[in-house]
């Protein structure tokens, strides 16, 4: 039994986002591990791309900045040199400037630090169940797995609560730009020229742009400390300053991808709940070192970050295929994350798993996520407090995933619980 059936017919078109709308293509992504573990894909709005579906190829791949490069563009899309300039955050660059960037953020989400907000994070959690458990029906992801990392990044960046439904709506507009249910700017369905300069290609890139500039312009005069986003304002070692297009950019990807891997995981875990009752059992009994595992395989099962795009420096030969210089090479995270050569079993959550070698955070190379810490946390803390207050979870209808091949998650997840 899996925790959720493939759909596909094996031969799914990846640039597809419609490929996507019943989850990931897990069929097809098995055939091309086993068949053609580097493959080249048409792209009908573009230039075709590779694709790398192997874990062990992506981990080695991503570890090499030099050949496989970040700086012009981590998704599908072709962009012109303008185009990326005006949209690029850290994650589109390669070191030494990503290692600058990093190097300002990292201590304040290391695991140390992260740690210390296990209680703030339990509140919210107590606070967040509370509220949708007296329902006993109602939308999963909207009413938990939504609500929680919303309200913690407004913590940590020190937004007004009143904005945060407001800002998380945008991210989503960003992120999730080939959904009709979160933007009527489908990047595939309409002309989004206008917005060529927008993160995303997206309108909600310029209400963001002026949310963050009149943010850091309100608190640079009244003398508030900046906290975390204060960071990206101090200079480097080399005295340089971020550029306000540069800290708008900084400011989207935080409200965007700051809620995606959260939110999904969460959703991901709940789903599982749902369909493999044991491990509602596992972790109420705490066994052996279930809370030190558990997150990782809700993350590793959810995969919400579906695939990063990388472009080749130099030709290279890879299972018998030349990849060109300037070649687009996309790694499915999410195909990895299945691999039978990685993972016993791959297609059941197993909270125990260890090793886990996942790639749900970008792992192998300099651009691991940063917030992978408070992630791990926030999965850990709301599903430790779920499980103690749950005897049974149920799915009531049908389960929704976002349309989209490079965001991958459940948009909607309806069920029933009885409480302890």
């Amino acid at each position: 039994m899996t925790v959720w059936q493939p759909q596909d017919d094996g031969h799914a078109d990846l640039s597809d986002h419609d490929s996507f709308v019943n989850g990931a293509p897990y069929n097809t992504f098995a055939r091309l591990r086993r068949d053609e573990p580097v493959a080249w894909c048409d792209y009908a709005a573009g230039r075709g791309f590779w694709s790398i579906t192997r874990q062990a190829d992506i981990m080695a791949l991503n570890r090499d900045t030099e050949l496989m490069s970040s700086a012009q563009g981590i998704r599908i899309e072709d962009q012109t040199y303008e185009e990326y300039l005006a949209r690029r955050t850290f994650q589109e660059t390669d070191p030494p400037d990503h290692t600058r960037v990093r190097r300002l953020l990292s201590k304040a989400f290391s695991g140390p630090v992260v740690q210390q907000f296990d209680k703030q994070i339990r509140d919210l959690c107590g606070m967040i169940l509370n509220r949708a458990l007296a329902s006993r029906e109602f939308d999963a992801v909207s009413d938990i797995a939504r609500e929680l990392p919303m309200r913690m990044l407004g913590q940590i960046l020190g937004l007004p609560e009143k904005d945060l439904d407001w800002l998380v709506q945008r991210g989503d507009q960003l992120m999730a730009n080939s959904d009709p249910d979160f933007t009527v700017h489908v990047v595939d369905k309409v002309d989004t020229d206008a917005y060529r300069l927008m993160p995303f290609r997206s309108p909600a890139g310029l209400e963001l742009y002026d949310y963050a500039e009149q943010l850091m312009t309100s608190r640079a005069r009244s003398g508030e400390n900046l906290g975390v986003l204060g960071l990206l304002m101090q200079p480097d070692e080399q005295g340089n300053i971020m550029s306000t297009r540069e800290f708008q950019n900084f400011f989207c990807l935080a409200v965007a991808a700051g809620n995606d891997t959260t939110r999904y995981s969460i959703a991901a875990a709940i789903h599982a709940l749902t369909q493999q009752p044991e491990i509602l059992a596992q972790l109420q009994s705490g066994k052996g070192n279930v809370w030190d595992t558990a997150s990782d395989e809700f993350v590793r099962w959810a995969s919400p970050a579906t695939y990063f795009r990388r472009t080749a420096t130099r030709d290279f030969d890879l299972h018998g295929k030349t990849i060109k210089q300037g070649d687009k090479v996309l790694y499915w995270f999410v195909s990895g994350n299945r691999d039978e050569e990685a993972f016993a079993d791959p297609y059941r959550v197993n909270v125990f798993r260890s090793p886990n070698r996942h790639l749900g955070f970008g792992q192998g190379g300099p651009h691991v996520c940063l917030g992978m810490w408070l992630a791990r946390l926030e999965i850990r803390v709301l599903m430790q407090e779920l499980v103690k207050r749950v005897k049974t979870i149920e799915l009531t209808d049908k389960i929704a995933f976002v349309r989209s091949n490079f965001v991958g998650g459940i948009k909607r997840l309806p069920v029933r619980l009885t409480l302890q």
